[in-house]
């Protein structure tokens, strides 16, 4: 049969099929499989094109079910889920456990959630499904006795979200810790601690489920780093930092610091468990919540009370590849800082420098950056060390002891790059490399640690840079902070402003009292610290002529305040200024922008 015949053919009996086919999403040898496959099926077990589809071939679930929502006008929920509010959790939770657990347990199977029409009292409810056609549904709103309601397409992903949020996963290793009946115990203490005594130690089910425990709790709360730490010969602490603190969540008493550590090591790759007394680097895998997320593990020996104890500290950072940003809009970029970071990544070539303390998420900012350039069409190549995040599109350089990260800058410049990365411009070898593939027609990313952004142009000249190099080769500078955020559960408007502390920050009173802010309050959402999440603010220096004219008239050093002042006629705002915008936006408090920026 001729495929134009087909192909009516099919628009009069698989509308599902047609319009995949039509948009390019299967090929017409993949249809024809799969429509074999659903007349092959028993009418009992039919399923639809779609279906099959995601089941037997392995397509996208999203892309398939995207489309099939929009044949079918199945409205899809978008922003009610994304910038959902922990209220709402809690309304979404207590109308799906109201129907009873048997129906609980069938909407969770075929993967359906109920969610309130909107926010007034009705009788009309959503059942927001990943599958809307799925032939169930009519069933479970028997089952529901629904009188009136709306079958919507909810993205996987979303749907994911919205279900830990609302039923988070149980920690099985901390529910068999807490169903256990085994203590651990230290009966005498021994002048001499033998390896046998903390293998007996170690092998003990609750030590073991506390480290995989804290584990999955540090991935469930957000935490960035998870710290353990000798308190004693029979005590350790174990700290998560979420939001930039660091916060106490378990201490483990009656049992070795050495015992404790060593269980961390022992499910380390890269980790001498019988050496204590040089600083060591280690990496776990593990799948939580279907994802797989990377820790880098960090041994230290520390100084204990008593010298026949070898103490150690571990720091374990959480890589959680979800985490990444690839949308710019949601890095916190505004106005002139926005217009000119979008305009400096855009160039052919020229340097793109993010500067700011350890931990201010520069390493964020600029990953989220290279996914805005990175297309099949140029080679991207990167140096880190270590490196935390695969970057799809990019070849990331391997650091070993092998070839190191100096060795690795210089072999880049005979690979051919188009866009570079380099991780961090640690010293003048390093920054004249970066600045030479710059300087040559590549588009260069990199991060320095200075206070703010002019401050990294003296630091590059007292690196030894040329000043013209350092001024024709960068686009632009920013610099950045991390500040908490306000949470939204429990976040109190300010109704009487302190005008003394107002004055104590050089801030104008008038402007202020006028102003509607908010304070943090605490609940239990937010562990009562009254901030949730963190967000960024920054200060661009873009560099335009009269900038370069600036740094290129260097003398014995760098005007920095001759930068600054040209800087804010181009339209730059300091990182107080950009905190204050984001306060004035009931996005955070006015303590948190005073503590974590200087004046002006």
């Amino acid at each position: 049969m001729d495929r134009e015949l087909i192909e009516q053919k099919l628009e009069m009996t698989d509308k599902i099929g047609y319009l995949l086919l039509k948009k390019g999403i299967i090929d017409f040898e993949i249809l024809e499989k799969a429509l074999q496959v659903k007349l092959s099926e028993a009418d009992k077990l039919k399923r639809n094109l779609a279906q099959i589809l995601v089941e037997d071939f392995g397509y996208n679930h999203d892309l398939i079910f995207k489309e099939v929502a929009v044949l079918y006008a199945f409205k899809e929920i978008r922003e009610e889920i994304t910038n959902i509010s922990e209220k709402r959790y809690e309304i979404i939770k207590r109308l799906n456990e109201s129907f009873g657990e048997e129906i609980k347990k069938s909407l969770l199977e075929n993967r359906v959630i109920i969610l309130p029409y909107d926010n007034k009292p009705s009788d009309k409810v959503i059942l927001a499904a990943v599958d809307p056609t799925n032939r169930m549904l009519t069933k479970l709103a028997n089952q529901l006795n629904l009188k009136r309601y709306e079958v919507c397409y909810l993205k996987s992903a979303d749907y994911e979200n919205l279900i830990h949020q609302v039923y988070p996963p149980e920690n099985e290793y901390l529910k068999m810790m807490e169903n256990s009946d085994e203590v651990i115990e230290i009966e005498h203490e021994e002048s001499n601690i033998s390896e046998e005594e903390i293998d007996s130690e170690i092998n003990k089910s609750a030590l073991i489920n506390l480290i995989e425990g804290a584990f999955i709790e540090g991935v469930r709360k957000g935490a960035s780093d998870i710290h353990i730490i000798p308190n004693g010969p029979f005590s350790t602490d174990i700290f998560m930092r979420i939001d930039g603190k660091l916060m106490l969540w378990h201490t483990q008493k009656n049992t070795r610091p050495e015992a404790v550590i060593s269980v961390v090591k022992d499910r380390s790759r890269g980790l001498d468990r019988f050496e204590r007394e040089v600083a060591q680097d280690g990496f776990i895998q593990r799948e939580i919540d279907k994802t797989i997320i990377r820790f880098r593990v960090s041994v230290l020996p520390i100084v204990g009370k008593e010298i026949k104890n070898k103490f150690e500290s571990i720091v374990i950072r959480i890589l959680d590849d979800r985490k990444v940003v690839k949308d710019l809009s949601k890095l916190g970029l505004l106005g002139y800082a926005s217009e000119v970071f979008q305009k400096a990544i855009h160039q052919p070539q020229g340097m793109v420098i993010l500067t700011g303390p350890t931990g201010s998420g520069k390493s964020t900012t600029l990953v989220a950056a290279l996914y805005q350039v990175i297309n099949p069409s140029v080679n991207v190549l990167t140096v880190e060390d270590p490196v935390e995040y695969e970057i799809q599109g990019a070849r990331q350089l391997k650091i070993g002891y092998k070839m190191n990260f100096e060795q690795a800058i210089r072999a880049i410049l005979r690979h051919d790059p188009d866009i570079v990365l380099v991780g961090e411009m640690r010293d003048k070898e390093t920054a004249e490399t970066a600045i030479k593939l710059a300087n040559t027609g590549h588009l260069t990313f990199s991060t320095l640690h200075t206070n703010d952004a002019p401050s990294a142009v003296a630091r590059l000249y007292k690196m030894g840079i040329e000043p013209f190099l350092i001024a024709y080769a960068i686009n632009l500078i920013v610099a950045q902070r991390l500040i908490r955020k306000l949470c939204n559960s429990c976040k109190r408007k300010v109704e009487n402003i302190d005008e003394n502390y107002l004055k104590s920050v050089n801030l104008d009173v008038d402007e202020w009292k006028s102003a509607e802010i908010y304070e943090p309050v605490g609940c239990e959402h937010c562990n009562n610290t009254g901030y949730k999440g963190r967000m960024a603010i920054h200060e661009a220096l873009y560099f335009t002529k009269e900038i370069r004219q600036i740094i290129v008239k260097s003398g014995i050093e760098v005007d920095e305040d001759a930068i600054r002042k040209q800087a804010r006629l181009d339209g730059t705002k300091s990182l107080r200024e950009s905190g204050l915008e984001k306060v004035k936006a009931g996005l955070t408090s006015l303590q948190e922008v005073i503590a974590g920026t200087m004046e002006d």
